[in-house]
């Protein structure tokens, strides 16, 4: 019984098994929406999205997502009026000033995106504050500033091409000739890393696909930088694609040694080694995955499924009744759930 339902489980997160159309409500679409934009599928995120906020138009959280879901489409005019409804609705927020901050410089008001990001520079809500700060202070022509900002920049995101870049320039308009040279040449070292791993990606991927592993284990390894989490974690998913758990496992577990904040590595760490039977060790990066992201379906089903598996039904019952209410539509949760209850109720 247990093998059966942490199987549906896990069929039901992959999308295996299809589910029963049902009237959703707001926490679906939010749930359906915040994992559609971790796989980057911006579009249908925005349609969850959008009929939460239809749903529910007092939610500042629908709005808020839908906000950033529309910035990342490129509609920066419509992303506003949702970031404006956010603060109406929930007061100001360090968060949302940033967004429209970035707005700001996108629409060429440089003033204003000065002001709100300097606001939260000091205590930022996301590591590139300082780069798009030192970018508006460049702008709008106010090198100095701008300098000071993007050297700040560079200390909290130095693997970032984009960042020496734009320093570079500064430095050149500065008249910092050598200071900029150094930093166009760390601006192409590490843009050349960003494309080498693009092309490497490319090829793990095709040797997984057309070769067994153990022959696709040599072109893959190439990828694996011990210092480089969001590689490491690639790798990691490329390797679970592929169903390659075991050599998963490695590259996960060094991803979330070295960023201990990173949802993706701690979500896909926690999921293999729930392919793997092991549950146990399924438990801990499925537990920090949902502190991170509380309404993502995907992991919550998955904590939820670790727990029956580990007979601790008390603590899975909450899980997955959480699970059931993000996402009301899937059948297969609703009737594994109800098995569940039966059988507590039977205790």
């Amino acid at each position: 019984m247990k093998r059966t339902i942490a199987v549906f489980l896990l069929a039901i997160v992959t999308g295996i098994c299809p589910v029963l159309a049902q009237k959703p409500d707001v926490e679906a679409h939010l749930g359906r929406g915040a994992q559609l934009m971790q796989d980057r599928l911006f579009e249908a995120a925005a349609g969850e999205f959008k009929q939460a906020v239809t749903i529910n138009p007092s939610d500042p959280r629908a709005h808020l997502q839908y906000a950033v879901c529309l910035l990342s489409l490129g509609d920066n005019d419509q992303a506003r009026q949702e970031f404006e409804k956010v603060r109406q609705l929930a007061g100001e927020s360090r968060y949302v000033t940033y967004y429209l901050g970035r707005l700001d410089l996108l629409s060429n008001d440089y003033a204003s995106a000065i002001k709100r990001l300097g606001s939260v520079a000091q205590h930022p809500p996301f590591p590139d504050t300082a780069f798009y700060l030192g970018v508006a202070y460049l702008s709008a022509d106010n090198v100095d500033k701008g300098i000071e900002w993007l050297e700040r920049a560079v200390t909290i995101l130095p693997n970032d091409y984009r960042v020496h870049y734009r320093l570079a320039r500064a430095l050149s308009l500065a008249g910092r000739q050598q200071e900029a040279a150094r930093e166009y040449s760390l601006y192409n070292k590490y843009l050349t890393e960003h494309k080498s791993t693009e092309t490497v990606v490319r090829a793990c991927s095709d040797a997984l696909r057309t070769q067994p592993v153990s022959a696709a284990h040599e072109i893959c390894q190439r990828m694996y930088d011990p210092n480089d989490p969001e590689k490491l974690t690639l790798l990691g998913q490329l390797y679970g694609e592929a169903g390659a758990y075991e050599e998963a496992l490695d590259p996960l577990k060094r991803a979330v040694q070295l960023d201990a904040n990173s949802f993706e590595a701690w979500h896909d760490l926690g999921l293999t080694y729930f392919r793997l039977k092991q549950y146990r060790d399924a438990r801990a990066p499925l537990e920090k995955a949902v502190a991170l992201h509380p309404e993502s379906y995907g992991p919550v089903v998955m904590l939820g499924a670790t727990l029956y598996m580990l007979g601790e039904d008390d603590a899975a019952l909450p899980v997955l009744e959480h699970a059931h209410r993000l996402n009301p539509s899937d059948a297969q949760t609703a009737a594994i759930l109800d098995k569940l209850r039966a059988e507590h109720g039977q205790k």
